[in-house]
């Protein structure tokens, strides 16, 4: 690509920080190089790689006299040092900052520099296009909060923001930086968070525009030690390094004269970052989750009631059973978050109250989070009430069978005594597999039954079928249906067989096991093998191109 050199000043400097990525960093320098807008500098700031990193920057910068290489003499451990030595050097009047495993879009400069040249602004601010690395599939992170163009004075206009705390997804103006002496906080992690809250509250004027200016590569489910420091969550230290940036953001609140937004600064906390962690709570131990309340809850106790009671009912009763140390009930609560799973037990007060568990809770805190009336578990429509099943057994049959035993809680006693329809329900392709089976009654709102599924059973697509799904249960009464998760328990061997589809001409191979993550759901997976990974899949891939699909239209089309 020819390369457009200036003598003078720089538009726009791009911050490409790297540590040890010397596979990745070619790219995301090379979606800097080929923007749309070509005056800008890029300086890659090492945060002293023992890798290849060293040679491969200055390799690069021997291709592009726009690329300068900055080295720090000692690692410093985060990302926050690397964008700060580089802000040091930097020449040009507008900043922007990337990461070496991501990208730019390549109009994201030339957008984000049209924003600040149509007004008077301190930053400018874009979408962030979401990569998932093991599907590629692509989200928006926080759409509603870039849907449109806007231009703001101050945070104040929309406390939301709060949520979009990367600083990644903006181009600084250099004077306002310089101004406020803002800078990122070294030696702690989740350094974007404060820098953002600081960014955000001593900003005048800044504009939003809907357009992709960056692409998050992210990677789920990667191994401990290769996820970044936000997916380490496991780590306890993870959890006290987000509390600690926490209270710094209160602390600059208060001194900034902005403590009317605490509430909604404590809302994003309780919304996003507690959120996250609650997630993985039904994988902790025992040990971990006690040590994980003595970190949080002194900070929960600092945050604002408003700021509980915007959040959904799930969230708020797991968020109070951390603060109550019933850890054991914490992950029971935790494993039905966002997806409507029923707790094992409701206790009704004499007031008519429901609440989560087997007994009133004590104080009038826990009452008013525990609360679950609202939520009409005994009145609700039959398709949207909530139950919640569970695996107990888990036994290997032949073949590619296997056999379940579940149990389904009935906490508000919707079901009426006596045995009950069910049917287990797995979709690989377009048509559904569905096995009945019966849950009989063992004691007033808990049920169980056995059901065995013949994984060789399933159809699948012509073309196989490469994928994960997560089988359900549907229960039936009075020609209503409702369907809800199969949760599975949270550590078993992964049950494994090759299934000759249609006579051998379709292998698979077919692993149950359990999610790993979220919810914890029973999860079986397909992998196309022999003739089926060789031929079959490769073919669809090539009719499915959208080229092929317009053809075959305009034939069908020509021959009507």
């Amino acid at each position: 690509m020819p390369v457009m050199t200036t003598a003078g000043t720089p538009d726009v400097t791009v911050t490409v920080i790297v540590h040890n990525d010397a596979g990745r960093l070619p790219r995301a320098v090379e979606s800097v190089r080929r923007q749309t807008h070509r005056n800008l500098e890029i300086v890659i700031s090492d945060d002293h790689s023992t890798d290849d990193t060293p040679r491969v920057a200055r390799d690069l910068a021997a291709r592009d006299p726009r690329i300068r290489c900055l080295r720090l003499p000692h690692n410093s451990g985060g990302c926050s040092a690397p964008r700060n030595r580089a802000l040091e050097i930097a020449r040009a009047p507008y900043l922007m900052f990337l990461d070496s495993d991501d990208e730019l879009p390549e109009n994201a400069v030339e957008l984000l520099l049209a924003a600040h040249r149509e007004r008077d602004i301190d930053f400018a601010m874009g979408a962030v296009r979401r990569i998932r690395v093991d599907t590629g599939r692509p989200s928006t992170w926080m759409p509603h909060l870039v849907r449109e163009r806007r231009t703001l004075d101050g945070i104040e206009a929309d406390p939301r923001l709060f949520f979009e705390h990367l600083s990644t997804s903006k181009m600084y103006a250099r004077a306002f930086l310089d101004r406020h002496d803002l800078r990122f906080p070294e030696g702690i992690h989740y350094e974007d968070q404060l820098f953002s809250a600081q960014a955000y509250c001593l900003a005048k004027t800044f504009t939003i525009i809907p357009e992709p200016v960056y692409l998050w590569y992210i990677a789920p489910y990667a191994a401990s030690d290769a996820a970044s420091i936000s997916n380490q969550r496991h780590k306890l230290a993870n959890v006290r390094d987000r509390v600690h940036v926490q209270r710094l953001i209160d602390a600059f609140l208060a001194e900034s004269g902005h403590q009317a937004l605490r509430e909604d600064k404590d809302h994003k906390f309780l919304k996003h970052d507690f959120r996250m962690y609650a997630g993985d709570l039904p994988h902790r131990d025992e040990e971990w989750l006690a040590a994980f309340a003595d970190l949080v809850n002194p900070y929960l106790d600092t945050l604002s009631p408003g700021a509980y009671a915007r959040l959904p009912r799930a969230e708020r009763v797991v968020l109070q059973l951390v603060r109550d140390r019933r850890l054991s009930e914490a992950r029971l609560a935790a494993r039905g978050l966002g997806h409507g799973v029923a707790p094992r037990r409701v206790t009704t007060d004499a007031d008519g109250r429901t609440y989560w568990g087997e007994e009133v809770p004590a104080s009038a805190g826990a009452r008013r989070e525990l609360d679950l009336t609202e939520l009409e578990l005994d009145t609700r429509p039959f398709f949207g009430a909530q139950f919640r099943h569970e695996i107990t057994e888990i036994t290997r049959g032949p073949g590619a069978g296997v056999e379940l035993a579940v149990r389904t809680y009935d906490p508000a006693l919707r079901l009426p005594v006596g045995p009950q329809r069910a049917a287990l329900l797995l979709t690989p392709g377009r048509r559904r597999l569905t096995v009945p089976f019966r849950l009989s009654p063992v004691r007033p709102g808990v049920f169980e039954g056995r059901v065995r599924v013949d994984l060789a059973a399933a159809s699948l697509p012509p073309s196989g079928f490469a994928g994960v799904r997560h089988p359900l249960v549907r229960l039936t009464h009075r020609g209503q249906a409702n369907t809800g998760l199969l949760l599975a328990p949270l550590g078993f061997p992964a049950l494994t067989a090759r299934v000759p589809y249609r006579s051998g001409t379709a292998p698979h191979r077919v692993t149950v096991e359990p999610e790993g993550h979220g919810p914890g759901r029973l999860q079986v997976r397909w992998e196309p093998v022999g003739i089926t990974a060789g031929v079959l899949r490769p073919v669809a891939r090539r009719v499915a191109r959208p080229g092929v699909r317009r053809a075959a239209r305009l034939v069908a089309s020509a021959l009507r």
